[in-house]
């Protein structure tokens, strides 16, 4: 299952949760202040190119922020 990155509209609290690719993320609360409904942020993704057998980072110019988690 992906990890999708979540912004809590209230409190501007950043977190990821492991979900199904057809699951919303309306029935989801803020861990930080209990608000529901928050909005999926745009993460940074990996790619890779044909015959590469491990996937790179895409350039840090095409990521539009996310987590640092994995930084």
């Amino acid at each position: 299952m992906p990890i999708y990155e979540y912004q809590c509209k209230k409190c501007g609290k950043e977190f990821e949760v492991i979900q199904k690719m057809n699951e919303g993320g309306e029935a989801l609360t803020c861990p930080s202040c209990g608000q529901k409904g928050p909005e999926k942020v745009m993460s940074c993704c990996f790619s890779s190119t044909k015959g590469s057998e491990f996937a790179s980072p895409a350039p840090a110019s095409s990521c539009g922020g996310g987590s640092s988690r994995f930084s």
